[in-house]
């Protein structure tokens, strides 16, 4: 009997490119900007109403308070103050969701400060006491063999692996930089290949063709790569033919 796997396909959304109601039927959740790099009451609002309506599990997406730099710089920020605004963020979003009778499933930290935290244990700490001081349970979407993912466990915080189906990887795990021309996998195909070796064999291809092994069940494709709609379309569309549902 041929193994089937299942998957769950996430977006970043919120964040101003306006593309949600096209790439909402093609995911299994969505990960919301709450005000820190993105977003705003009417924004949420909006998504929010989306996700209902395609019944897809929200998530909060909060950041390091900069919109001027869209949450992807490292913020010189108080420990304390960093954990005031990743809560205010949260919140917000837990208000607008409950208002709609919708559950927060997940949080998963964005941009700079997810990266920060798969590698600092300092600022790792601050989002898992940020996460623990909240009163209703969540999981967290975050990187295998992190350090995040390392401490969530310790704290009995429920940890869903993540791992990213449109970004090339380091041969640590680490993402390659934006900066960089070959951060971004825009070829449907390519992008098909690079989840189901993730899936079915726990692996990745480094950018420079290494081999790493690693695990995940969700996968992002994030909501502002250019040809998104078409990467979640064809996703949804081969993986079932490979063996793997997305639910």
């Amino acid at each position: 009997m041929t193994k089937t796997y299942s998957v769950d396909i996430n977006a970043d959304l919120g964040e101003g490119i306006g593309n949600e109601e096209m790439l909402m039927p093609f995911l299994s959740s969505c990960n919301i900007a709450c005000g820190g790099h993105a977003g705003d009451k009417s924004i949420i609002q909006e998504v929010l109403k989306l996700a209902k309506q395609h019944n897809v599990k929200v998530g909060a997406h909060p950041s390091f308070p900069d919109r001027e730099n869209f949450g992807r710089k490292i913020m010189d920020i108080e420990p304390k103050d960093l954990k005031v605004s990743l809560l205010q963020q949260i919140h917000e979003l837990k208000k607008l969701a409950d208002e709609l009778g919708l559950e927060l499933n997940h949080i998963k930290p964005h941009g700079a400060l997810y990266n920060l935290i798969t590698i600092d244990k300092e600022t790792a700490n601050i989002v898992v006491e940020t996460i623990k001081d909240l009163d209703f349970e969540v999981k967290l979407y975050a990187p295998f063999n992190s350090v995040i993912a390392k401490l969530a466990i310790a704290n009995n915080i429920e940890v869903v692996y993540e791992a990213f189906a449109d970004r090339n990887y380091n041969e640590d795990l680490t993402l390659v930089s934006r900066k960089l021309n070959n951060a971004i996998k825009h070829k449907k195909e390519e992008v098909l290949s690079h989840v189901l070796g993730m899936v079915k064999d726990q692996k990745v291809i480094t950018v420079n063709h290494q081999e790493r092994m690693i695990k995940a069940s969700t996968f992002c494709v994030h909501g502002d790569t250019e040809n998104a709609l078409e990467i979640v379309r064809y996703l949804n569309s081969e993986l079932p033919k490979n063996g793997v549902e997305v639910e």
